[in-house]
Formats: structure tokens, C-alpha cells, sequence
């Protein structure tokens, strides 16, 4: 077997076998599950796979020294719209310039990211997309080890592996609590997802505490839930919510999603909105565009966003130097459920 045929971009098969104190066919062996290896010695030698953050290459052979034409992409999910028109800005410029991006899910998970990355890595990609900039320490460990460009998408709240593209999640939560107290609003309540996955709307939140802060004011209820944000989430969030806090005069929601359905829960108990009610989201989608009172939330340029990730990988690949930080900024829309 040709060992050099095993290693990552930087990580040896060898330097496994010398941390693990075997030789590099027992590595091998292991990587391959053979029967023949005592489980002592198999459990060394995954140990010194994590401690080196290694992945194998399984493009062995003439591939072993190339990239592919692949760009991995990672996003947390493809329920909702957001991550597809992303995606759509990325494909647009990759085909055009002879490459496939191929995609992996997390589920906003980042045990499962660092999963799907390792698995990704042992295809060699030429690039590497990732929504936003929180991962594991093994995950950020194979990347920064990867000898291929790294874009993090969605947020600049934060250190980059290697590049980013895309807005302050922390200021557009900003923005949206100043204009609530701006507005004379006083008594304010929060709706959200598991903010403990969602890690850009807890950003968002903990943005938001700090406008309302600026105006002397504090969330008066909050409603969050361990589970992925949706419109009936949104509902029975809000429900909830003026259940515990029924003089609530505002409502910022962690996202369109779930602010579509805390108006929708308004609308069927007779909550006038904005006059008794005003509510908030997150993302600019079109359902809240389309709503008999327009939305009031953050709209972020997803498809532009993915359009410059991609440009950054090509200039890259290309041996330009494009910068390692671009805040493509955001727009706030003042709409009527305000």
C-alpha cells in the first residue's frame, strides 16, 4: 500500500504511527477496520488521529497530489430559503468557472459539522464554504490545516479561519431594539429558537438587549424553546409569551419565520398590530413581504452574499489576494407591523 497515499494536506499517516507508537500499515489497518488490530492498540491510534486532527485521503493513488474541481459547502440547513439563495449566488459563479460545489448539512450541529467536514476533507476539495464562525476545535484544527481557501459566511462578529463574508449579526439586533424604543415602545418581549445552535440569533439577541440598553430599557418577557425556528413555533412562542406578559407593548422574533407566525397568532385572538402590538423579525424573506401589513425586519443580501464567497475562493485559486473580511452590510426595513 502506498502510505503517502493516506495523508491529509499537512498530516501524515507517519506522524499518526510515530504519536501512536505503531507503524504506519497498523495506522492503515486501523483506518480500514481490519479485524487484526487489538483493541488497545486501535484505540492509540484513533487517539493520535484526533490529537493530529488528521483525515484520510481518499483519492489515493495519481489523485493523491491534486485537487478536484469540488467546492465543499457547508450550511446548518436547507428547510427555510435563506441558505438555498446563498447557495444559488455560489453555484452561479463555481459553474461558470468549471467547478461543482457539493453540499453537506449540520443541522446546526457542530458536533455533526465537524462530521461532514471531515468527510468532506478526504475528497481534497479546492474550497471550503461555512456559515457562520463558531466550530469545534478539531473542525477549525482540519482547516486551518487544509491548504485550500475558507470562506465563513453570515457573520463578522468574530475571528475567521481564513476569510468571511458577510454582516454584523449583533448590530442588526442593535438596530431593530433602538428603533423599538425610538418608536416610544417599553414593555419588550423576546421570541426565539434554541438560541444554544442558532448562534447568529443569539447574537442578534444579546445585539438587541444592548439597543434596548442604550435607551434605558430591558426585555420585560422572553420566550425561547429548544427546538428549530418555524412559523408555528413563532405562534405558540407568542402565545406563550403574552400568557406570562400580557401588557407587552413589542416583539422582536429571532427570525421572519417565526415573527410570520407570532402576526399570524395575532391576527386569530384579534391583537391589533402595531397599535396594541408591534412585532419584528429577522432576514427580510419574502412571505413577510407578501403579508396584509409588510414586516418589519432586517433583510440581509443572501445571493450576494454567496456570490462574493464564491469570487473570494476563484481570486484565491487564481493567486490573487482579495480581503480576508467583507461586511456587505445589511438593510433595515421600517415596515408596518411597527
Amino acid at each position: 500500500m502506498n502510505e503517502q497515499s493516506e495523508t491529509t494536506s499537512s498530516i501524515t499517516l507517519e506522524e499518526v504511527a510515530r504519536l501512536a507508537g505503531v507503524s504506519g500499515m497498523t495506522v492503515s489497518r486501523v483506518l480500514h477496520d481490519h479485524a487484526n488490530v487489538s483493541d488497545q492498540t486501535r484505540a492509540k491510534v484513533q487517539a493520535a488521529i484526533a490529537t493530529l486532527g488528521y483525515v484520510p485521503n481518499r483519492l489515493a493513488g495519481a489523485l493523491a497530489t491534486a485537487k478536484s474541481r469540488l467546492i465543499a459547502v457547508i450550511v446548518p440547513s436547507l428547510s427555510n430559503i435563506v441558505f438555498p439563495e446563498v447557495l444559488r449566488g455560489a453555484n452561479e459563479r463555481f459553474g461558470a468557472a468549471g467547478y461543482q460545489a457539493v453540499i453537506g448539512v449540520s443541522d446546526y450541529d457542530l458536533a455533526k459539522e465537524e462530521e461532514v467536514i471531515a468527510a468532506m476533507q478526504s475528497w481534497r476539495p479546492s474550497g471550503w464554504i461555512l456559515a457562520g464562525l463558531e466550530h469545534t476545535p478539531r473542525a477549525r484544527q482540519i482547516l486551518r490545516e487544509v491548504r485550500s481557501p475558507v470562506v465563513e459566511l453570515m457573520d463578522i462578529d468574530g475571528e475567521s479561519i481564513d476569510m468571511s463574508v458577510g454582516f454584523s449579526n449583533r448590530e442588526a439586533g442593535r438596530d431593530t431594539g433602538r428603533f423599538f424604543a425610538d418608536m416610544g415602545r417599553r414593555r419588550i418581549g423576546y421570541v426565539g429558537g434554541d438560541l444554544s445552535r442558532d448562534l447568529r440569533g443569539a447574537k442578534r439577541k444579546e445585539g438587541f438587549e444592548q439597543g434596548l440598553a442604550e435607551r434605558g430599557l430591558q426585555l420585560q418577557g422572553e420566550f425561547t424553546a429548544p427546538q428549530s425556528s418555524s412559523l408555528l413555533l413563532g405562534r405558540a412562542g407568542l402565545a406563550q409569551l403574552l400568557q406570562s406578559h400580557p401588557d407587552l407593548d413589542a416583539v422582536y422574533f429571532s427570525n421572519d419565520d417565526m415573527a410570520v407566525g407570532g402576526l399570524m397568532h395575532c391576527m386569530a385572538t384579534g391583537i391589533d398590530v402595531p397599535s396594541r402590538l408591534a412585532l419584528a423579525g429577522f432576514n427580510g424573506l419574502e412571505i413577510g413581504e407578501a403579508l396584509p401589513l409588510r414586516l418589519t425586519t432586517v433583510k440581509s443580501p443572501r445571493h450576494h452574499i454567496g456570490e462574493l464567497a464564491a469570487e473570494q475562493i476563484l481570486a484565491r485559486l487564481a493567486g490573487q489576494t482579495p480581503p480576508l473580511r467583507h461586511d456587505v452590510g445589511y438593510e433595515f426595513i421600517a415596515g408596518q407591523t411597527t
